[in-house]
């Protein structure tokens, strides 16, 4: 198992859910954070909890649907980290069920797509060339196993067109240290989940750190947080 200690990740969408799961997670392993959330304000309570782990912590704040500040973003993790080790692209939007699978408006998919797919795939696109400079990387986006479900297509085929992003990038990455892989977390009771989700956000651990933990070059490939699950 890799060892993160003093190494620095970009968490997006750091102040609940699988964000909040995966950073106090990465934080138990000694790992700095850059936290990122629309408002620092959303960070307050999880930086000064990660803080007192001994661990140092930055919070950034973006609109992740407006790509300037999604750019400015992945430039100042780097500089205010000193170069980001393991990004973990977690930030995403849900758009409205439709019974009337023909009715979603063009904004829905243009919004989706803007936060789901290409503020991902920019952040990558800036932070990946630097790791593998350095000649380390873990990059992990975390997608949906959602299918046949044509009610929620803007949400849907964003995640698939991220997850195209990773299959195909995924082949220029082999020898140079750096990992990108898809994380699916399955379906969890979060404020994106919602209520009657079947899992617990918890039990996106230990799952979920699996990709970051990669001693091998596993690269390109999609993994399931739930068939990791602590019983």
């Amino acid at each position: 198992m890799l060892d993160i200690k003093n190494k620095w990740a970009l968490v997006t969408g750091a102040s609940r859910g699988i964000g909040y799961q995966v950073s106090s997670a990465l934080a138990e392993k000694g790992c700095n954070l850059v936290l990122h959330s629309r408002q620092k304000a959303h960070t307050e309570k999880i930086a000064s909890e990660l803080a007192s782990k001994g661990i140092k912590v930055i919070q950034l704040e973006a609109e992740l649907s407006d790509n300037a500040q999604v750019k400015l973003l992945a430039e100042k993790a780097g500089e205010v980290s000193g170069g980001i080790d393991i990004l973990y692209n977690n930030a995403a939007i849900m758009t409205q069920y439709r019974t009337d699978i023909y009715s979603a408006p063009a904004d829905e998919y243009l919004k989706s797509f803007a936060v789901n797919t290409i503020a991902p795939i920019t952040i990558c696109n800036y932070i990946i060339p630097a790791m593998i400079k350095r000649g380390f990387g873990r990059v992990v986006n975390v997608t949906s196993g959602i299918k046949d479900e044509p009610q929620l297509m803007p949400y849907a085929s964003s995640k698939a067109a991220l997850d195209k992003y990773v299959f195909d990038m995924a082949k220029h990455l082999k020898r140079t240290g750096v990992l990108m892989n898809l994380m699916d977390p399955g379906w969890l009771r979060t404020d994106l989940g919602g209520p009657n989700a079947p899992n617990p956000v918890e039990s996106v651990l230990p799952g979920a750190l699996v990709p970051v933990l990669l001693e091998d070059d596993t690269c390109g490939v999609l993994f399931c947080a739930q068939n990791y699950r602590v019983n």
